[in-house]
């Protein structure tokens, strides 16, 4: 495991599972924090740790939450590790169940994070996300398993960055990329994610196959998958995930390095 991680201008690592850190417009920024070690995790299991822990990211300015109700989203280390962020971002439902410093944003509503850079402030917008297929029952405030918050970074001088969650659905990746068409880099949490007793063990996130077609939609000119290991419930891996846009004719697009270590956040 590593010891820490050192500023960057303008990259993300991925550490494992869904959990990435991205440093952008002079801020640290985590999405789905996960820093249990491998093991049980109620009905899901955790098979690998995190390439870097908690206490090796140094000071962050933002946590975002795509949604809590899962395990492999938000452990119980990487709750903890949210409630003592200066700001946490997630949906409505999810920032009344984690409580302060958690703030709600329904789909396509924003938030503006001041950059230390002197740059102004980077804007983050939420959008909506798929937890399952599209003809999957709906709870009653329509969301498909639970609520799922995708989020679109941008700010002047800064490639937008696209967070997707754990959405399955490419519809709802072409309703972003109608609403916000220059997306530079996409974050897909890919993974072919399934639990047999829901959606008759169909994908709760992106297939390989998917995540390719998203960034065909999307346009990015650069993907970083995550959410495609670390689990025992993901069905498929990198090598899938390599195979697709290979297949695609898209493999120049793709980043995939080793947990821990910084992708640039240029083309």
């Amino acid at each position: 495991m590593s010891t820490g991680l050192s500023r960057q201008d303008c990259a993300i690592t991925v550490l494992g599972g869904p959990t990435a850190v991205i440093d952008i417009g002079g801020l640290r920024i985590v999405s789905d924090p996960t820093f249990d070690p491998a093991g049980p995790q109620g009905y899901l299991t955790k098979t690998a740790g995190p390439a870097v822990d908690k206490d090796g990211l140094g000071p962050v300015d933002l946590v975002l939450v795509s949604h809590e109700a899962h395990p492999d989203n938000l452990d119980e280390r990487g709750r903890a590790f949210a409630k003592t962020a200066p700001l946490v971002l997630t949906g409505p439902v999810a920032a009344q169940r984690l409580g302060a410093p958690a703030t709600g944003l329904s789909p396509w509503t924003a938030h503006a994070v001041p950059r230390p850079d002197g740059g102004g402030d980077l804007t983050v917008l939420a959008v909506p996300a798929v937890h399952g297929p599209e003809d999957g029952e709906r709870d009653a405030d329509g969301n498909v398993n639970c609520e799922v918050t995708g989020f679109v970074l941008f700010g002047q001088g800064l490639p937008t960055v696209y967070v997707s969650g754990d959405n399955a659905s490419i519809r709802t990746v072409a309703h972003i990329s109608r609403r916000v068409p220059d997306i530079d880099v996409a974050v897909l949490h890919a993974g072919a994610a399934r639990v047999p007793a829901k959606f008759d063990g169909r994908p709760l996130s992106l297939t390989a196959r998917g995540a390719a077609a998203a960034a065909a939609v999307l346009g990015a000119d650069i993907v970083v998958p995550a959410h495609h290991d670390g689990w025992a419930h993901f069905s498929e891996g990198p090598a899938e995930t390599e195979l697709a846009f290979h297949e695609a004719g898209l493999s120049a697009l793709l980043r995939i390095a080793p947990h821990g270590t910084w992708v640039p956040l240029a083309s």
